[in-house]
């Protein structure tokens, strides 16, 4: 047998297996390289969907859209030694009745509750719009249902808008607002003495965040406060009147630096009849000027805010802008406010706060009232989930009232302390919340504040001139 021409033979018989396979192989290379294709466009498609489905659900995540919650709510009894309930809270005290606060650890007897609903949407344009309807609820009882002596309220219902599309200029980061609501500016307070610094909420209408430079900013609006019906001239039809206040206000920042400016008229107010006499106030001035520090007065971590208010006619209830109708056509009020946070150590926290104000011809022509509030909370941070709050108020006042609603001159001090061991999920600042505290406080004042007013808590005949108190409270926002 020929070996080489058989061996040649099948290289020519098998030419045409070869080239069939060849040509197999690159038909299937070719469906490879569009299979490929096909699975990257798949991919492709797949990621922009759900980039998409991100680009939705982003928005809901940062809270830019949809509905939230948001809730602050305090619960808890406050028991004398007799192991009945005690009157308390942070106003306690004659002075309170002008704004005189004293402190709420261990002194609230209250359960008071805010329910916060948020709804916001993005408009495809960019606009932002936010609605805002926040109830409360009030009752000093312990029962469970409340219905008969609670205050349930619509205290805020509002639509904001923000990002306009349409907005350039110097009102391109603007938002403007309708309705009802707390000035989101003019609503900070000293927490632990549950007074705010300065206060303004209302029906109205405003523009926030007009910015003139990178420093500097205006907010400005106009609200509505409405005075119940009073007596007045008796000449009227029945002898009485209703009125509204009318607030514009301008609120400017310089850097850290706030400038407050508002100017008020009530028709026809003057006719109110205030303790006899008709000299009420109908037009009115407030100014404040604050500074929020990014230190605890410069000294080390933590914050601290000082502000300066003043006012006259309408505008001397100078911390609840607006609020007040019967103050006199002469009335002038000054306060003082100042509050920090900082850190003693590693495990001590510590939060200072002083208000005094001082007012002349406030109610009736030769009247006055002065106070003044010094008061700290302490922390000290024993575990993960515990610490031990103590808190001590002192108070001194002149209240020389001219017989208004038959109160009396009274001239002495107050004081407080309060020893608090407190659980929370975690502990390290004083804003951390939720919490639960058992405490026991000790209070003393002078007798002569029992004269002020017999319908008040001092005036009581069976709440002499000191007490010791016990309870427990639950705190909670978010």
């Amino acid at each position: 047998m020929n070996t080489h021409k058989t061996y040649r033979s099948a290289l020519i018989l098998g030419a045409k297996p070869l080239h069939r396979l060849t040509a197999a192989v690159g038909v299937a290379s070719l469906g490879l390289f569009a299979g490929q294709a096909h699975a990257q466009e798949s991919v492709e498609e797949r990621l922009s969907a759900l980039e998409q489905q991100l680009a939705e659900v982003e928005p809901h995540a940062k809270g830019e859209q949809g509905f939230s919650f948001n809730t602050y709510a305090r619960s808890g009894l406050l028991l004398n030694s007799d192991g009945k309930s005690a009157p308390g809270g942070p106003y306690l005290t004659p002075a309170g009745s002008v704004g005189g606060a004293v402190g709420r650890l261990g002194n609230e007897p209250d359960t008071y509750l805010e329910a916060i609903l948020n709804y916001k949407t993005v408009a495809d344009n960019g606009t932002k719009a936010h609605y805002r309807l926040m109830i409360a609820d009030a009752t000093t009882s312990s029962n469970d249902w409340t219905a008969d002596d609670g205050a349930l309220n619509v205290r805020q219902a509002y639509v904001q808008f923000s990002n306009l599309a349409s907005f350039t200029g110097i009102f391109e980061d603007a938002s403007i607002w309708a309705g009802k609501r707390f000035d989101r500016d003019l609503d900070f307070d000293i927490h632990w003495l549950d007074s705010d610094i300065v206060f303004l909420g209302g029906t109205g209408a405003g523009i926030y965040d007009v910015t003139f430079s990178e420093s500097v900013t205006s907010n400005f609006s106009f609200y509505g406060r409405s005075f119940l019906d009073f007596p007045s001239d008796p000449t009227t039809t029945d002898g009485t009147s209703d009125t509204d206040n009318l607030i514009l206000t301008a609120n400017n920042y310089f850097g850290n630096v706030e400038w407050l400016i508002s100017g008020m008229s009530a028709a026809d107010n003057d006719e109110r009849i205030v303790n006899g006499v008709m000299e009420a106030a109908d037009t009115g001035v407030h100014t404040m000027l604050a500074y929020h520090g990014d230190s605890f007065f410069g000294l080390s971590d933590g914050s601290f805010k000082v502000a300066l208010l003043h006012g006259q006619g309408l505008g001397a209830e100078v911390k609840n802008i607006g609020a007040d109708g019967n103050l006199h056509e002469d009335a002038a009020s000054t306060r003082i406010a100042a509050y920090g946070t900082t850190r003693l150590g590693d495990s001590w926290r510590i939060a200072p706060a002083i208000m005094a104000e001082t007012s002349k011809d406030r109610y009736v022509e030769g009247d006055e009232y002065q106070w003044l509030t010094f008061n700290t909370r302490l922390a000290n941070e024993l575990g993960a989930n515990f610490e031990m709050q103590y808190e001590a108020s002192w108070q001194v006042m002149d209240l020389q009232t001219e017989g208004y609603e038959g109160r009396g001159d009274v001239d002495g001090d107050y004081a407080r302390f309060t020893i608090a061991p407190t659980f929370k999920p975690q502990v390290g600042g004083f804003w951390n919340r939720p919490e639960i505290r058992v405490f026991a406080t000790y209070s003393t004042w002078d007798d002569e504040l029992n004269r002020y007013d017999g319908g008040d808590a001092l005036g009581q005949e069976d709440f002499g001139g000191s007490q010791w108190t016990f309870g427990t409270q639950m705190e909670v926002w978010f």
